[in-house]
């Protein structure tokens, strides 16, 4: 198999796993803190990072070489998730999962000012697509809501999330110098978690965690094995291997894994008019895949 098409596996499965965020994200937002879940995720996902690298050889001298670079990406990391956390507390997830398809258009933009990376026209084409798509169900198919900018505030709350996950992806590939990506993780995870335990303490130590319903645990274990460590390699496996931009696009699939979640999880399914907007999201991740053209171009 070749390097693109396991980076094109990776975020296939990466897309999938995000999705699950989203719905079991939204029952248990109200529940705690966002900056303490995440805070224990970090740390969690760290560890777990840290063990698979353990088994596979271990760390190389120079690994941790500059490690202001794994304070920003994982200062990066930490403030999209807090904020995603925080904007399901009101966002249904179907939207705010809309709203993180606004990202490849962004990554866009931050891998042409990072990397210079360039995209061709088929591809400006598919992330504007894809753009009215996730803005068709972000303002529930109501064009007066369009018109009157009538969003909710979590989905704005997420929507600032978002652009720190766009300026990360490009920056993944600005700041790496041929780590493994299993030791580059992990130094974003273990600087992540230290953003977050000083940032997060006053939280952390209000949160009463016996109390705390069972959903919650069950989400926290997913969300650390699953949404941090899994995915947080498979990102990182495919940014070396594909443009930022086609990196992104999976997220176009996000809406609809979370709607399959959604009905899994017995929650209902979205109107025949929000399905339209997710619609146009998928023909936007067609129309990228097909195109060939833009290659990775780091300046």
């Amino acid at each position: 198999m070749s390097p693109g098409a396991q980076g094109h596996l990776a975020m296939l499965a990466f897309s999938a796993l995000v999705a699950g965020s989203f719905s079991l994200g939204a029952m248990v937002a109200n529940d705690i803190a966002p900056s303490a879940i995440t805070a224990l995720r970090f740390c969690l996902g760290a560890a777990l990072v840290g063990l698979i690298t353990y088994l596979r050889g271990g760390f190389r001298t120079g690994d941790f070489a500059a490690p202001w670079r794994y304070l920003i990406l994982g200062g990066l990391f930490a403030f999209y998730f807090v904020m995603m956390f925080e904007g399901l507390k009101t966002a249904p997830p179907v939207s705010a999962a809309s709203v993180f398809t606004l990202v490849p258009v962004m990554s866009a933009i931050f891998a042409w000012f990072l990397l210079r990376q360039v995209m061709t026209g088929r591809m400006a084409a598919a992330l504007a697509i894809g753009a009215a798509g996730a803005l068709w169900v972000i303002f529930r198919a109501d064009l007066s809501a369009l018109l009157g900018f009538d969003v909710g505030r979590g989905e704005v709350i997420y929507f600032i999330g978002c652009v720190s996950h766009a300026i990360y992806t490009p920056m993944v590939r600005r700041l790496n110098r041929g780590e493994s990506i299993y030791s580059f993780t992990f130094g974003m995870l273990v600087a992540g978690s230290i953003v977050l335990l000083i940032y997060a303490a006053p939280d952390l130590a209000a949160t009463q965690w016996a109390a705390l319903p069972g959903m919650v645990w069950v989400t926290l274990a997913y969300v650390v094995i699953i949404a941090t460590a899994a995915t947080a390699l498979l990102l990182q496996f495919a940014t070396l291997r594909l443009p930022s931009a086609k990196v992104m696009a999976y997220t176009y699939l996000t809406p609809t894994w979370v709607i399959v979640w959604e009905i899994a999880l017995g929650n209902g399914v979205p109107s025949v008019l929000t399905l339209g907007g997710v619609a146009l999201t998928i023909f936007a991740l067609l129309m990228l895949l097909r195109d060939d053209g833009a290659v990775p171009k780091a300046g």
